[in-house]
């Protein structure tokens, strides 16, 4: 039977729950969307278009869908292990980062391996700073 008969007899199931869009949910996907494009991503893709003859559209495109099950194990690292137990995951997804560079370039590693330690460093000092500027 298809989805439409299945309508109109009133045999349907309800939609998959990232089609059901709570303002809530908007807000911190449309967020975290911003997070993704960050300055670390540009300083990547820097380093791509600096060591490696490839599009840089195919390449954002190609890493956004091999990223998605990264992402969810991230996720699921977080709700585990917490903010440090997140971190250390996406530490290791900084050293493959930098690995995989490698073969294109060992300077491009290097520079991988500077931005995730910023990044890192960024982590330790944004709550004390935030706590001298908002009190």
């Amino acid at each position: 039977m298809e989805q439409s008969e299945d309508f109109l007899k009133g045999e349907f199931s309800p939609p998959p729950f990232f089609l059901i869009m709570t303002k809530e949910l908007v807000i911190a996907s449309l967020a975290f969307s911003l997070f993704v494009v960050c300055p670390r991503m540009a300083g990547m893709m820097q380093i791509i278009a600096k060591h490696c003859q490839t599009s840089l559209l195919a390449t954002v495109l190609g890493g956004t869908l091999i990223s998605i099950p990264i992402l969810v194990v991230m996720v699921f690292t977080f709700e585990k292990f917490g903010l440090w137990g997140a971190l250390l995951f996406c530490v290791l997804t900084d050293v493959g980062a930098a690995g995989i560079m490698s073969a294109m370039s060992f300077k491009a590693a290097i520079e991988t391996a500077i931005i995730a330690l910023f990044v890192i460093l960024g982590v330790k000092v944004a709550p004390f700073v935030s706590k001298l500027v908002g009190g």
